[in-house]
């Protein structure tokens, strides 16, 4: 009988518990699945990111090597594809975004939107894909390497770690300290990479002046 009693009681605890023990279960995988789905999306957003930074460097690469002074370029060059909406004529240029001053080389420049072949004529650019001005993250600023000393990024060449980056954006000021200056392949967008932590200033123009094959990159830190 005890016996009997103990085997009823297992049975019993055990028609109980069950339900409890598969509901434990279902949240467990429920969280299992959540977990590796937001995962996935992060990746594929990750990824997503890379690929786009990746067109818009070859676009980049493209422009910078077509050249910056309007008399030096070839009739022959190919058509750059910029951006979706049409360039922009002197009549309708968009309103700069703030500028950007480098005293020590006596460079300032207004900043104008996104990298088109127009707005490169005539100002710095910046890469609407990055990181806002003044924010966290790694904001990129791209300008010509004009043939013309002093004009544009000619002089860029010039700066040393510790030099200043002023950068204005309506009524804020950002003056940004250089720590980090290298020269890259156009394919490398690891300088373009995101950033967390810090708010981070690249500066990116064509090098040498002449038949330019890499990157000049200037990196300066708020």
């Amino acid at each position: 009988m005890r016996k009997l009693a103990l085997l009823l009681f297992i049975v019993g605890f055990g028609l109980i518990l069950f339900p409890i023990l598969r509901e434990w279960h279902y949240d467990w995988k429920q969280e299992q699945l959540l977990t590796e789905m937001e995962q996935a999306i992060s990746a594929t957003n990750e990824n997503d990111f890379d690929h786009q930074l990746a067109l818009k460097n070859d676009n980049l690469t493209q422009l910078l090597m077509q050249g910056s002074d309007p008399e030096t370029e070839s009739v022959e060059s190919p058509p750059v594809e910029t951006e979706s909406t049409p360039e922009p004529s002197a009549a309708n240029t968009p309103p700069p975004i703030g500028i950007i001053e480098i005293k020590k080389i006596k460079v300032k420049l207004p900043i104008l939107e996104g990298a088109t072949n127009e707005n490169m004529k005539f100002s710095a650019v910046h890469l609407k894909e990055t990181t806002k001005l003044g924010e966290i993250g790694n904001a990129a600023i791209a300008a010509h390497r004009a043939h013309t000393k002093g004009r544009l990024f000619n002089r860029l060449n010039e700066l040393e770690v510790g030099d200043e980056i002023t950068v204005k954006v309506n009524d804020e000021q950002f003056v940004y300290t250089v720590f980090n200056i290298l020269k890259v392949e156009p394919t490398d967008i690891s300088v373009l990479g995101r950033n967390d932590r810090d708010k981070i200033l690249t500066l990116i123009t064509c090098d040498p002046v002449i038949n330019p094959t890499k990157r000049l990159i200037v990196q300066a830190k708020l």
